[in-house]
């Protein structure tokens, strides 16, 4: 699979597996001029696992803040030759044959350049630098510990390449960016569209299941280009339940590209949340995205779409990533298969006005790499005000926290955007609540009437913190529990390590599991929940799935947990009557 599928050319070359590899504590590689790529470095690792992971071959989970990597290739025959980087944590540098070609800063934002002004006759020499610091808590680092060793809800450090790296050979003129933006209810789609040399026309072809929506050609007099393409009648809007995808096909000059788009909408109204105009209670799962093996990285592309079904295996209809932004490819089965995902970015812990601007700029990097994802359904910019701890005392903070909000409105108007996920939230379109709780009873006390819920957001907040920062009178907004549970079982070694609750057998955790599910969907004032966690990660064994995605528990029980009706969409009670009295007549 290309590592952009929603940009993708058949011309591409992929640059991951080995290459050349060495540390360098003493940041002494570009003095001594490790960039010239004339000299080989002294250990292999397999790209893109981190350096601290078994995968990568080098498994060194010792701080070592600068890396150095080094390949070669041939370069691919076109017009020009642009390299691309999935992600590089944090701070990187790149060489092609002795040129500097970029540097880009943000580990979780992808990067590109034109390196044809590099190139030489032969082999091509390729030297990455990456720097990562260990201990700058102003950095974006998501669940990245900066101590020695995990502890508690952190985990081992990913440094450097952990995402693909791969070349495209591309004609002068062609295609450099594509945004799809879609309105179900006006049965629409916009196409915005950026491009390289000198383009005189774009042609766009529109199909679903063999049915040609449209296919036009738009005449070009600038590097940019918006169109509104109109679509004929059908049922080919896109859903979690009923994920159709309209295929698309681009042509620049001698430039094809191949994409596609989901025709949906979703929003808030009247307290839930909407995907077409239809209320859809989220039952979702958080997923921290480490491999024991890999780390960030994924083991494999098969892993991603495995990763993908177990989540739905389990009747969730959403995945909240948590403090990592994921490989495009694993949005790419979310979308294919119909699987919500809550696009959030890697925090950071400590707040600096310079860690502002480089927070800003990844974050709004990141918006535009997503915005064309149907299963993206909301924007999640801050976890539990990490990154700014202090914004009650400091005004900087709340404005900061604020701006996030509306900048990300002003790159994408189209989905709801969570400015503070758990508590102190400034400006939001959902409000979310921590709250692990191990009693069912408690969040039915808390959440199960609207009275309750006013004195859960006002003056009895759940959380070590209040929910909101001002005014705790909530709008239209729907209110979702986004973490709660953590029930730890190790069905195996019956060691007790991180959680927020242990029970004591399978039979105890989805016991558990079930009362709390019960409560939340019992509640017509909760529109959502978020489980914590998918998966055992390193010290924390509150998964309902072992780091090596083993099942705990029977999946066909949790899916049926997972499918209670939620009190907040009457049609679901009413949809599971009609399915009952089918199985009756049935004699099932």
């Amino acid at each position: 699979m290309h590592p952009r599928p929603q940009l993708s050319r058949a011309n591409w070359q992929d640059l991951c597996g080995e290459w050349e590899f060495t540390h360098d504590d003493e940041d002494a590689g570009v003095l001594v001029g490790w960039w010239r790529g004339d000299r080989p470095f002294d250990r292999v690792i397999t790209v893109p696992f981190p350096p601290e992971s078994a995968a990568s071959g080098i498994h060194d989970p010792a701080p070592h803040p600068i890396v150095w990597y080094r390949r070669t290739f041939t370069a691919p025959e076109g017009e020009r030759v642009l390299l691309h980087f999935g992600a590089v944590d944090y701070r990187a540098r790149v060489w092609v044959n002795g040129t500097e070609v970029v540097s880009h800063v943000g580990g979780h934002a992808p990067f590109q350049v034109d390196i044809t002004h590099a190139l030489r006759a032969g082999d091509q020499t390729l030297v990455v630098r990456a720097a990562d610091s260990v201990d700058d808590l102003t950095q974006p680092r998501g669940k990245q510990y900066w101590e020695p060793e995990p502890d508690v809800i952190w985990y081992h450090r990913t440094t450097g390449i952990w995402q693909p790296v791969w070349l495209e050979a591309v004609p002068a003129t062609h295609l450099a960016e594509l945004v799809w933006v879609p309105s179900a209810a006006n049965r629409t789609v916009t196409l915005r569209a950026v491009l390289a040399g000198a383009a005189t026309s774009l042609r766009v072809r529109l199909s679903f299941d063999g049915r040609v929506l449209a296919d036009d050609v738009y005449s070009v007099d600038g590097p940019s280009l918006e169109r509104t393409i109109t679509l004929p009648r059908g049922d080919f809007r896109w859903s979690p339940g009923n994920p159709r995808l309209v295929e698309a096909e681009l042509e620049v000059g001698d430039d094809r590209v191949t994409s596609y788009l989901g025709l949906r909408d979703v929003g808030v109204q009247d307290g839930r949340f909407t995907v077409n105009g239809e209320r859809v209670f989220l039952r979702m799962v958080l997923a921290q995205g480490y491999w024991p093996q890999s780390h960030l990285a994924a083991p494999s592309e098969e892993a991603l779409r495995r990763e993908v079904e177990l989540i739905m295996e389990l009747g969730f209809n959403g995945v909240r990533v948590h403090q990592k932004v994921e490989d495009p490819r694993f949005l790419y089965w979310c979308d294919r298969l119909g699987l919500v995902v809550w696009g959030e970015m890697a925090n950071a812990y400590e707040y600096s006005v310079d860690g502002v601007a480089r927070f800003t700029t990844e974050w709004l990097e990141v918006v535009r790499r997503d915005l064309s994802h149907p299963c993206v359904v909301t924007w999640l910019p801050v976890n539990e005000s990490w990154g700014t701890p202090a914004l009650r005392e400091d005004p900087r903070q709340r404005h900061f926290l604020e701006s996030l909000y509306h900048l990300t409105h002003a790159l994408d108007g189209t989905r709801p955007v969570i400015s503070n996920d758990g508590w102190e939230h400034a400006t939001s379109d959902i409000w979310t609540v921590h709250d692990y709780s191990p009693a069912a009873e408690d969040l039915t006390a808390r959440y199960g009437t609207g009275e309750a819920v006013a004195r859960s957001l006002g003056r009895d907040w759940p959380g070590p913190k209040r929910v909101h920062l001002g005014d705790p009178v909530r709008g239209d907004q729907p209110l979702m529990l986004t973490e709660f549970g953590g029930l730890s079982y190790t069905p195996e070694s019956g060691e007790r390590w991180f959680g927020y609750r242990t029970v004591e057998n399978a039979e105890d955790l989805l016991a558990s599991y079930e009362r709390l599910v019960t409560a939340l969907v019992g509640s017509d004032q909760v529109a959502g929940y978020c489980y914590t966690q998918l998966t055992d990660t390193e010290q924390e064994v509150n998964g309902l799935l072992t780091e090596d995605r083993a099942h705990k528990l029977d999946p066909a029980e949790v899916r049926r947990v997972n499918s209670l009706p939620a009190a907040s969409v009457p049609t679901e009670r009413l949809n599971r009557m009609i399915e009952e009295t089918r199985r009756t007549s049935r004699g099932e």
